[in-house]
């Protein structure tokens, strides 16, 4: 984990923090207010658990796809089907659990590399590259081109 907290999540209490007050001046945007915030729940979350594990408790821990799928099952459990059972202030929604389910694994494809090995197609003739334990590892390929030599 680097060192400092993520400006992606400083960015995301901003957003959190924008649409607090447009609530209480009684303006709510309907796709923000709605699901973006959902959108960005599991991802926030995840990197608070992730930050208060490694920072605070000193573990080195990154999140994998159990404990995101886990924390979308957790969240959707708790905002969409328990809270309105015991609040009206709450409501719950099946597009809720889809934002939930959307931001979870965009953030599980970002923090493990998926994304990257996308952009490695092609980087150097005659080379390719993998993401192998979250590092970028570059190969020389094979004359025929097909399999890299390790």
């Amino acid at each position: 984990m680097k060192k400092g907290i993520s400006y992606w999540f400083l960015l995301g209490l901003a957003a959190w923090l924008i649409i607090i007050l447009l609530r209480q001046q009684g303006i709510y945007p309907p796709v923000i207010n709605g699901y973006f915030t959902d959108f960005i729940t599991v991802p926030m979350y995840c990197y608070l658990i992730e930050l208060i594990m490694n920072k605070v408790l000193a573990y080195h821990w990154k999140p994998d796809l159990k404990f995101v799928l886990t924390s979308v099952l957790y969240l959707s459990f708790l905002f969409e089907i328990l809270c309105p059972k015991l609040s009206d202030v709450f409501t719950g929604d099946v597009w809720d659990v889809a934002a939930y389910c959307a931001g979870g694994i965009g953030y599980y494809c970002i923090r493990s590399g998926l994304f990257r090995s996308f952009k490695c197609k092609n980087v150097l003739k005659n080379r390719c590259c993998r993401i192998f334990h979250n590092k970028l590892v570059i190969f020389k390929m094979k004359a025929d081109g097909k399999d890299p030599i390790c």
